[in-house]
């Protein structure tokens, strides 16, 4: 039964707690997974998440951040449809900044993605947020539903293939490409 899955929900982005953020982050032991296409807001509420997702490797954990591809059609199709141009992947080109060391720590990834995103995704082992996007609307002003992994639901795992799928298919990204900032924030 999906509904299983579902711890809550929250009316958009902003209402999830910064302190669900965090400690989602900091209690990871196997793996952090992102699927976004800017995902700003990830680095700009937490300054320090560079540094924190490098410790957690360093714990051994496995972490992968997926963003849009600032060059390729997607991000400019979802800036069309969103009203905001080129915004979008100048939005991206400055998020990428705050994780431009990661590359270089085993055990983190960063790659770029050419895809339509029906959901951005933030996987802290078998805990989820998941950020469905609305036609024409910025991720940030729609639902987030808290998901933890069942053997009786079938949501998590659906949304957990669909990061491999993507991911699967989005190149390495290495920092000072694609116009980035070699310096941003730490």
């Amino acid at each position: 039964m999906p509904g299983a899955e579902l711890v809550g929900t929250y009316q958009d982005r902003a209402s999830v707690p910064r302190e669900t953020w965090l400690s989602l982050l900091q209690e990871a032991q196997h793996r952090i997974d992102v699927l976004v296409f800017s995902g700003t807001f990830f680095a700009q509420s937490n300054p320090y998440v560079a540094r924190m997702l490098a410790t957690r490797a360093d714990d051994g954990v496995e972490v992968r951040l997926c963003f849009g591809n600032p060059t390729r059609s997607a991000v400019a199709r979802r800036g069309e449809e969103e009203g905001i141009g080129d915004t979008l992947a100048a939005k991206i080109r400055a998020s990428l900044t705050y994780y431009r060391t990661l590359p270089e720590i085993p055990g983190c990834a960063v790659r770029l993605h050419d895809t339509t995103l029906y959901a951005s995704l933030f996987r802290y082992d078998d805990t989820m947020l998941v950020n469905p996007h609305i036609w024409g609307q910025p991720a940030s002003a729609n639902p987030v539903l808290h998901l933890q992994r069942s053997d009786a639901g079938t949501w998590f795992d659906s949304y957990a293939q669909s990061f491999e799928a993507v991911w699967a298919t989005a190149r390495p990204w290495t920092p000072n490409e694609e116009g980035t900032a070699a310096h941003g924030q730490d």
